[in-house]
């Protein structure tokens, strides 16, 4: 499927690129950093087909996608050619960060882009642990070996690939913190890190460090730094400052070499002597402050995180959570923190099902279904901004549902052992490898079944009601909806069915049903009395919506949004109110027909879910006082 289309409107409505200081995208969302978000057109970003909805938050502007979102950020760097522009480009932003709004940036800047490897090898490591708990393969067997090797390789080398994100992210250069991450975890500090120590420094402290080696004979602390997070990052930030002094001072003809040379030569021996010990240190304290605090009452840390977490993703504050799980996992070799949040999704899925379940729109329910369906593999946005969101009590219900999930999980000591997928995919993780299935894994198999049961039975009793349900999603229709909606002709000319539009988009009504317009006159008039919701600054298209609720496109000619604008006169603004028979859009039909473009014009209706059916006029040839569809309501 081509989205450049879609790509070229977002484009347009957050300002052009040169709006754009960078774009990088997580699981659902495009996350924009915008030089002046005043300008971007949110409402009418939000109307497009194919963008769920948009959200500010810390310092981005995320246009939530959905699953194909990789497809439509590569679709975008393309066609705004922007494909140089990347997320450590922060400089050109006047726009400065709060403290918190800063860190949860850089957190999520330095983690997304592994998150989709990082959840991958998870996956393959609780399956893994699963088929070994299972009694299906022998600890020393091959099979178990090979698959845990490639579970495990990503988060044993982990600092390498953080080297990477977070020096791409400071601003400096990535292969440079990839090889000062490399020195941390070189197979070589294993055998220099045993024997009888020469000397131990803070001995009789929580900081005992028994001394093996020394640099100009300077005392170093080993440590292991395989999958450790917090030592390359700091580490990295601090190489960031560093490559930048030297390129103010190092001769462009050398600097090529001699730039990573120093950074290198200076960053290495200062992140063992001091970075590395101290930020080690500083993890395993986090991780142990974290347990505590648990461990206080993990019942209520359980309610709290699983009933607030929909709201944290939403907002990108889990972003704060993500690097204290996986510091855990390194050093406790376990998390329990984001173990009470990932049966989250189902709480989602089971509200969304009750209202796929109940309700009689058919626009809901069409919606409910791939909703119900991503949720089950832990993508939820499409459910939130789609279905329970809008509807407000299913939202709520679903929280309700995950914040007794998570209790559920406090209460049988829920661990996760490695970072996994989502939704299905993440149960594994709650296996220990090499151990049984323990109560940890059924609480989490508890949880699941409770949080979707829960939201499910609170949704469909109390959740809506099926009068809600006659579009609190988006603009609708009146209440009385049971009445037909007229819509004359836009043109005069000869009408086609839209089947023979050569537009897979328009002929397979994927936009909607509606029929196409062969015209005789180079005037576009107002279908309907209504406001002007759309014109397309190349003036080709116009979307209307009725003072009845109908919205309705009318595209001139296939592709002639190429002209950018010539030979068309636009006689209205978005935003204007119209009558029916206002003229709207003159267009010189000789010069579109001697440019080569099809003057065929289609003239849908983009909401028909909303409506029983859209029928078409008889007539072959029309004018702009006939009636051209009829649009009939529930």
């Amino acid at each position: 499927m081509s989205y450049e289309k879609l790509s070229r409107d977002i484009l347009d409505l957050i300002g052009g690129t040169e709006n754009v200081n960078s774009v990088v995208h997580c699981v659902t969302r495009l996350r924009f950093k915008l030089k002046d978000e005043s300008v971007a057109k949110t409402e009418e970003l939000k109307k497009l087909d194919g963008v769920v909805t948009v959200m500010k938050s810390v310092g981005q502007y995320q246009v939530v996608i959905g699953n194909h979102v990789p497809d439509v950020y590569a679709t975008v760097l393309k066609v705004g050619n922007i494909s140089g522009v990347s997320e450590n480009n922060d400089s050109s932003s006047d726009k400065k960060l709060g403290l918190g709004a800063g860190f949860i940036d850089m957190i999520s800047g330095v983690f997304t882009p592994i998150l989709g490897v990082l959840a991958a090898t998870g996956m393959i490591k609780g399956f893994a642990a699963l088929i070994l708990a299972l009694g299906w393969v022998d600890a020393t067997s091959g099979t178990y070996q090979l698959l845990n090797i490639a579970g495990d390789g990503l988060f044993n080398f982990l600092p390498i690939f953080l080297g990477y994100t977070a020096m791409k992210k400071f601003g400096g250069t990535p292969f440079i913190g990839m090889a000062i991450a490399a020195a941390l975890v070189h197979p070589t500090l294993a055998t220099l890190n045993t024997g009888e120590a020469s000397t131990v420094l803070f001995q009789g402290t929580l900081f005992e460090s028994p001394i093996h080696i020394t640099f100009l004979g300077i005392p170093v602390i080993l440590m292991s730094y395989a999958s450790s997070v917090i030592p390359i990052i700091l580490s990295t930030y601090v190489t960031s400052k560093v490559e930048k002094g030297l390129k103010k001072i190092i001769p462009d003809v050398v600097k090529t070499f001699l730039v990573p040379f120093f950074a290198i030569l200076i960053m290495v021996p200062l992140t063992f002597l001091v970075i590395g010990p101290v930020s080690t240190w500083a993890g395993s304290l986090l991780g142990a402050a974290t347990l505590w605090i648990y461990e206080l009452s993990p019942i209520v840390a359980g309610v709290i995180l699983g009933g607030f977490w929909q709201i944290f993703v939403m907002f990108g504050l889990h972003w704060g959570l993500v690097p204290i799980a996986i510091n855990n996992i390194a050093t406790l070799k376990f998390d329990p923190v984001l173990a009470t949040t990932v049966m989250v999704c189902f709480a989602q899925v089971g509200a969304v099902l009750a209202v796929m379940l109940k309700t009689r729109n058919q626009k809901l329910k069409s919606l409910s279904i791939p909703a119900f369906i991503s949720g089950i593999f832990g993508v939820t946005e499409p459910a939130i901004y789609g279905v329970t969101l809008p509807l407000k009590k299913p939202f709520i219900m679903s929280c309700i549902g995950g914040g007794i999930g998570g209790a559920i999980i406090g209460a049988t000591a829920g661990k996760l052992w490695m970072m996994g997928g989502m939704g299905i995919f993440v149960i594994p993780t709650f296996i220990k490898p090499g151990s049984g299935l323990d109560m940890s894994f059924w609480g989490a198999i508890i949880a699941i079944f409770a949080g979707f049961i829960v939201a499910f039975v609170l949704t469909y009793l109390f959740g809506f009601k099926n009068t809600e349900t006659k579009e609190n999603t988006e603009k609708t229709v009146e209440k009385d909806e049971k009445r037909k909606h007229e819509v004359v002709s836009p043109l005069n000319g000869t009408v086609l069915p839209l089947s023979e539009v050569k537009d897979a988009a328009f002929s397979s009504e994927v936009m909607g049903k509606g029929v196409a317009i062969l015209p005789t006159e180079g005037k576009v008039v107002s279908p309907v009395n209504g406001v002007v919701t759309t014109l397309f600054k190349s003036k080709h298209a116009i979307g209307i919506t009725s003072e009845d609720g109908v919205e309705i496109l009318i595209h001139v000619g296939m592709d002639t949004v190429q002209l950018d604008g010539e030979h068309f006169t636009s006689h209205i603004n978005q935003g204007d109110t119209v009558k029916a028979g206002d003229l709207l859009v003159e267009f010189d039909m000789d010069k579109i027909n001697e440019a080569g473009y099809s003057l065929v014009t289609p003239v849908i209706v983009t909401n028909t879910a909303n409506y029983l059916d859209v029928l078409s006029t008889n007539k072959e040839d029309v004018s702009t006082n006939n009636v051209v569809l009829t649009v009939l309501g529930y």
